[in-house]
């Protein structure tokens, strides 16, 4: 299949998988004779598992690390289960710190019952400190 065939079937761009191959995540595809390039069925497979990783936040250099370590079946899973943790760590770090920006933007929007700029608390918060 083509390039865009493979776009279509994976929902992720044809710039994307060009990119993708630039930087060793695909496989380089084979190209005719006419210079375009041909995917196979694995490389449709091999896609998706990227964007699903990709809506998981999993950084590309994890991802390249995931790719090749499909490769090793009897190897331990302790690579895989240290970047998912890792991860599952960044995302837990950032619930928190939506949480405190919540909590900043709530106390800040409960904080002014006046009716001109001039004696607007929000601002006076936000111009302290």
């Amino acid at each position: 299949m083509k390039i865009k065939q493979l776009a279509s079937f994976t929902g992720v761009s044809a710039k994307t998988i060009r990119y993708y191959e630039d930087i060793g995540l695909l496989p380089k595809a084979k190209r005719g004779g006419n210079g375009y390039r041909y995917y196979h069925e694995q490389d449709v497979t091999s896609l998706k598992f990227i964007r699903r990783c990709k809506e998981l936040r999993i950084p590309l250099a994890d991802i390249k690390r995931l790719v090749v370590v499909q490769g090793s079946g009897n190897a331990p899973c302790r690579q895989v289960d240290t970047i998912i943790f890792q991860q599952l760590e960044k995302i837990r770090v950032a619930q928190y710190e939506l949480e405190q920006l919540e909590r900043n933007l709530k106390t800040l929007a409960n904080c002014c019952d006046h009716e001109q700029i001039k004696d607007c608390e929000i601002l006076k918060h936000l111009r302290a400190n």
